[in-house]
């Protein structure tokens, strides 16, 4: 890798790192409904670091955990934010394989649901594993888990993946 290309992809890591850090924390439209929260744009971050690397995609994952952490989320919702990593660090794998994937509006619909898809899975497992280690019940948290989170989690991945290939795509145009 040039060092002119390592050097904007370490300042793009450091940005993104410090607004995945913020955002849980300044966000004014959040929804917390533990296991479940829904913070506007905490994923906008994460996609667009993977549209970068997937190194950038994992460094800016672990630091959007360390925001959830330090913002005082419950610690149900720090591990499903940990869980990021595995949607995050595939779908950047994925675009460095692929980029032209962004490009055509028919395979970057398919290519968010996928990872929506995935993303959601890895949010549902992640709680799956923090309530069987907590010994809670898990028929009543069936709605809670496979609705809130499972399909809550597709349509606000969705949803802001849209946010960051928007973005995503203006600054390349200014570029």
């Amino acid at each position: 890798m040039k060092p002119k290309k390592r050097i904007q992809e370490m300042t793009f890591a450091a940005l993104l790192t410090a607004i995945a850090i913020l955002i849980p924390s300044i966000m004014p439209i959040k929804l917390i409904i533990p296991p479940a929260s829904y913070t506007l744009g905490s994923h906008v971050p994460i996609f667009l670091a993977m549209f970068i690397s997937p190194w950038v995609a994992a460094f800016v994952i672990l630091a959007s955990s360390l925001g959830y952490f330090m913002a005082g989320y419950p610690i149900v919702v720090v591990f499903r934010a940990f869980s990021h990593i595995i949607f995050g660090f595939l779908g950047a794998l994925y675009l460095k394989k692929f980029p032209q994937t962004i490009e055509n509006h028919k395979s970057s619909l398919l290519f968010n649901f996928v990872l929506g898809l995935i993303h959601a899975l890895g949010e549902v497992l992640a709680c799956v594993i923090f309530y069987s280690v907590t010994g809670e019940d898990f028929q009543k948290l069936f709605y809670v888990l496979f609705v809130l989170v499972g399909f809550g989690t597709i349509i606000h991945s969705m949803i802001d993946y849209v946010i960051a290939l928007t973005i995503f795509k203006s600054i390349q145009k200014i570029r």
